[in-house]
């Protein structure tokens, strides 16, 4: 059954409480990347939201930049299909620039779990 609108925001408003400055680091990196060719002088700054709420939760599995690149590209082929998404080559620099804006908030992560 598909979502509403509502819960659709709920969701989004969810994941960034989740994630904080991370959700809001990761979806600015992909509109200014714009792999899609969808991000337009800031008025629509918030464009790739959706594909950062579903990359985030996926990054727990990831052990290098290299599993990003295949979490990011499979979720830009499962939400633009695979010709808009273009090759997989065109979202190296964009993983490797999330692993890094990763790695601090998986080590505070680890942290709090093994303190807690």
């Amino acid at each position: 059954m598909p979502r509403t609108r509502e819960e659709i925001f709920k969701e989004r408003r969810e994941l960034k409480a989740e994630y904080g400055e991370l959700f809001d680091a990761v979806s600015a990196l992909l509109f200014r990347h714009d792999p899609i060719g969808i991000a337009f002088d800031n008025e629509n700054a918030d464009e790739y939201d959706p594909e950062t709420g579903t990359i985030l939760p996926r990054l727990r599995a990831c052990e290098s930049a290299s599993d990003v690149l295949s979490v990011v590209y499979e979720e830009f082929v499962r939400w633009f299909d695979v010709g808009n998404a273009g090759p997989q080559e065109r979202y190296t620099e964009i993983a490797t620039e999330t692993w890094q804006l990763w790695l601090p908030y998986r080590n505070r992560a680890s942290d709090a779990r093994s303190h807690g």
